[in-house]
């Protein structure tokens, strides 16, 4: 199993609405940056999601999520009506991927994005470094961490 950081504005889509969504999972769409799209096409079923609110006050991982199927072609990118329409992605060879993911909790507290760089053992952590990337591979050590933080265990 690996771990992955995703990452969600909370206004848009947060970790309570997969929650609320049927069957508590959803597609992650609109992935446009081909780093974070390789590395959902890395991610495999059962691989597990540290689930991050983006652009919040404050920012942070406010629970874990599950992917329950791998990469397939975004079909977004083929919808002119959607804003994450591509009108260079060719349907033989699509540029764009997404994968489902599940709810698996939420966290009683957010572990602030303050908190994982304040803490020696997240310093080389994808997140403090290249904080801009919307998907990121995380270390099963780092991952364990965060949910130490948040007073959880895998």
């Amino acid at each position: 199993m690996a771990f992955w950081l995703i990452k969600s504005e909370p206004g848009v889509f947060s970790i309570d609405d997969l929650a609320r969504a049927p069957g508590r999972r959803t597609q992650w769409e609109g992935v446009r940056n081909y780093q974070a799209r390789n590395n959902l096409r890395a991610m495999r079923k059962g691989d597990r999601c540290l689930f991050y609110h983006s652009n919040a006050s404050p920012s942070g991982v406010a629970g874990v999520a599950a992917v329950l199927r791998e990469a397939y072609p975004d079909p977004h990118q083929f919808d002119s009506k959607s804003k994450y329409h591509d009108p260079k992605s060719d349907p033989r060879d699509p540029r764009w991927s997404l994968v489902d993911v599940k709810f698996l909790r939420r966290f009683p507290a957010l572990v602030s994005l303050e908190t994982i760089k304040a803490d020696p053992k997240l310093a080389k952590m994808v997140l403090v470094n290249n904080s801009r990337l919307s998907v990121q591979p995380v270390t099963d050590s780092e991952f364990r961490r965060v949910l130490a933080l948040a007073g959880e265990k895998d």
